[in-house]
């Protein structure tokens, strides 16, 4: 028996006939007994968290997160993880909607996640919590299995009462993964089922389909973590592409005005503008400021001056040369390279304050051309602080850089005249 042997209902057979007049679709259907539901929704509960493998993450909960990262955590970065933090614990009380949780390795996208899976399971949602490749890979098991078939793990799947896809876009893209991937999202998107996806990659990157579903506002949660690696505490990967402590020297202390050199008064006047502009634009870093001026005028000296100062008040500036950012993009794409070009270019282009040296001394290739562009623009629509220096003349810069810089709202241009820096003073 399988059953309730004092069930009054079906005598611990486990199930009885539907109690549905004749004519009726389900008349005379064999049906799970009423003494044998909680039996089956625990099974079920048990095969969904098999599935899941939460097993492994138990231990990640919302009461062993730090709200605000680790001490030291410039506060732009805690700021965007105490909010991640408050809006997972909300959508863990309500279960409503979608939660898209963007960010770097390590910033903490699947610990929140995880902690919504484990509450849920706790108050008895059935839950599945999988990586995206686990995912592809248990339906393509499927059709070598004798014990489930490729549909009922479909239905499973897409039908789950809480989904949390972590790690999207790691996946292999294949025509049938990325087919995959939509159905089970757009059904769950058309029906309304709670979802959670955790991904590195931005929204431009994401297929165009699934890309339309996750931005729309009324059903979607977006929420960016701009936190580095928690795995890495001592390894700063903004650091690993600084220059900024070669020009450990270079603050506005240190930087000469060149008062005694008898330069034009206009020389001079343009190069006090741009100590001025620079020194205000460290104490508040808001838009973008574009240096511009020959070689040796003292561009990088205050544009590092204004790194230095973010630093030392526990900002994490990244400051880097344009031809030097370009060649980490390239070298993501050695098979041996630590990280992934996405990586790369979401730690560059989501740096909290961004200072790009000698914008034009760069190779300018139309893959180059394309990099820069896509990170002038996503910093131009975000509204990031960003320190640009440059010897050419603006006419002779990409037009789509050159229409964002001549924006006034955003931008501020300051032109140095003087000549380049020889060290002699007037006698």
């Amino acid at each position: 028996m399988v059953g309730d042997p004092n069930c009054p209902h079906c005598g611990g057979l486990g199930y009885v006939r539907a109690d549905k007049p004749l004519g009726h679709p389900e008349f005379g259907r064999t049906v799970i007994c009423i003494c044998r539901k909680d039996e089956v929704a625990q099974q079920a509960r048990r095969r969904l968290y098999a599935i899941s493998r939460l097993d492994e993450l138990n231990e990640l909960t919302f009461e062993n997160f730090e709200p605000r990262g680790r001490v030291g955590l410039p506060a732009r970065q805690a700021d965007s993880l105490e909010q991640a933090f408050n809006q997972a614990q909300q959508f863990a009380q309500r279960m409503d909607g979608w939660l898209l949780l963007e960010g770097g390795y390590g910033s903490g996208k699947t610990h929140l996640a995880a902690a919504i899976a484990n509450f849920a399971v706790q108050v008895g949602l059935p839950t599945i919590f999988i990586t995206v490749p686990d995912l592809l890979d248990s339906l393509r098991f499927t059709y070598g299995s004798t014990e489930e078939s490729f549909e009922e793990r479909f239905e499973e799947i897409r039908q789950a009462p809480l989904l949390i896809l972590d790690d999207f876009g790691t996946q292999n893209a294949t025509a049938w993964a990325q087919e995959k991937l939509f159905q089970i999202i757009n059904h769950r998107y058309i029906n309304r089922l709670p979802l959670i996806v955790t991904t590195n990659l931005a929204l431009d990157q994401i297929e165009g389909r699934i890309r339309s579903r996750l931005s729309d506002p009324e059903l979607v949660t977006q929420i960016r973590m701009l936190a580095p690696d928690y795995r890495r505490p001592t390894d700063d990967s903004a650091n690993e592409l600084s220059s900024l402590h070669l020009l450990r020297e270079r603050n506005f202390a240190s930087f000469d005005l060149r008062e005694d050199e008898g330069l034009p008064a206009a020389d001079s006047r343009s190069l006090k503008k741009a100590f001025d502009a620079a020194r205000k634009f460290a104490e508040k870093p808001k838009g973008w400021l574009l240096l511009t001026g020959g070689h040796g005028s003292g561009k990088t000296h205050l544009a590092a001056a204004i790194a230095n100062y973010a630093q030392d008040i526990g900002r994490m500036p990244l400051f880097i040369m344009v031809p030097d950012l370009l060649d980490h993009l390239r070298a993501t794409f050695n098979p041996t390279s630590p990280v992934s070009y996405d990586q790369r270019f979401e730690e560059i282009r989501n740096a909290e304050l961004l200072v790009l040296d000698d914008l034009g001394t760069q190779s300018a290739t139309p893959w180059a051309r394309e990099k820069l562009y896509q990170l002038f623009t996503h910093r131009y629509n975000a509204q990031l602080p960003t320190v640009i220096t440059t010897a050419d003349r603006l006419e002779d810069m990409d037009t789509r850089i050159r229409a964002r810089m001549l924006d006034t709202r955003l931008c501020t241009i300051y032109a140095i005249t003087a000549p380049a820096y020889t060290g002699r003073k007037k006698r």
